[in-house]
């Protein structure tokens, strides 16, 4: 079945991985962004009949609900995602990252379906032994983490709502993210040869860009089987230490160098291994492994450089 989706925030990370993958599948996506970080990630899909574009904030309700009115699915992206953006704009990421969903879900109607991603890292440090499901208590320490939780539980409120719960992102996109834990990682081994860890054992999940898109296509075409419902999402076999992370990165890139700090703290406490159990349940398997996006990596960080700030 073909849908009206609209895609708030849809030309970021994940949104310029997406869109196309939704425009591919026969669908109506409509965007809404304010381009904050001056990103042009879909040039390549304004040729596309079926593709509209609006430059605005999610926030600003006489903007966001025409839009809504005209959607049979809402992806809600536009978000300030991360601890690090939502410690320096604390405002900014409570208005974006919950007022404005709240806004959303008040202006929706039960007949409207919507996927919405949330995050893993609400598990803080998991139980006992560190393992999480879905049913696992949720101990978010993050501002991101936290309002994502408040937002979830307001979600689910709704009658046509899944909620997926990312483990961290990974891989290459047209508004590339290299603070990424993966991403910084293999970006730190090629262009600085050498990184120090802090904590190394700490332990989280993985997912490939593509992958959260196969997994919202795979959300929306089992919708009916799957509403009312959050999943994880993430790789079964990458539930994996810092430590271990950049062993698969050394293996790609030998001269890698890996020093464990005995002193220090990660100010991102995160630490657990996740069940992608449910999901799987359902018939859907990430295709890209962690290994394959390291090399993926490699390849793209060949072509970028950070010239902001420097002269060579």
């Amino acid at each position: 079945m073909k849908h009206r989706i609209l895609v708030t925030g849809g030309a970021g990370y994940l949104g310029s991985i997406m869109v196309p993958d939704l425009l591919a599948a026969g669908h109506e996506v409509t965007v809404l962004d304010n381009f904050m970080f001056e990103q042009a990630s879909l040039n390549h899909v304004c040729n596309h009949p079926n593709f509209s574009i609006v430059k605005g904030d999610v926030r600003i309700r006489d903007i966001v609900a025409p839009l809504l009115a005209k959607a049979d699915v809402i992806v809600p992206l536009a978000a300030y995602v991360g601890a690090p953006l939502c410690a320096q704009d604390p405002v900014g990421a409570t208005t974006i990252n919950h007022d404005a969903i709240t806004m959303m879900l008040k202006l929706i109607s039960r007949d409207q379906m919507i996927l919405m991603p949330t995050t893993n890292s609400a598990y803080g440090s998991g139980d006992e032994n560190n393992f999480c499901t879905e049913d696992s208590p949720l101990r978010p320490i993050s501002q991101y983490a936290i309002e994502k939780v408040a937002v979830e539980k307001e979600l689910m409120q709704h009658a046509n709502a899944i909620s997926f719960r990312l483990a961290t992102v990974f891989g290459m996109s047209p508004r590339m993210r290299i603070d990424l834990l993966v991403n910084e990682f293999t970006w730190r081994a090629m262009k600085d040869g050498t990184i120090v860890l802090f904590e190394s054992h700490f332990k989280r999940n993985y997912i490939h860009v593509r992958d959260v898109s196969r997994a919202f296509q795979h959300g929306l075409a089992n919708f009916e089987a799957m509403k009312g419902e959050i999943y994880n999402v993430g790789l079964s076999d990458a539930n994996v230490s810092k430590k271990e992370l950049c062993d698969v990165i050394k293996a790609e890139l030998p001269k890698f160098m890996v020093l464990e700090a005995a002193v220090g703290s990660d100010p991102d406490q995160r630490n657990y291994i996740v069940s992608n159990a449910k999901i799987e349940a359902t018939g859907f398997r990430p295709q890209m492994s962690l290994p394959a996006g390291v090399r993926e990596l490699i390849k793209g960080f060949t072509m970028l450089r950070n010239t902001r700030y420097g002269n060579v």
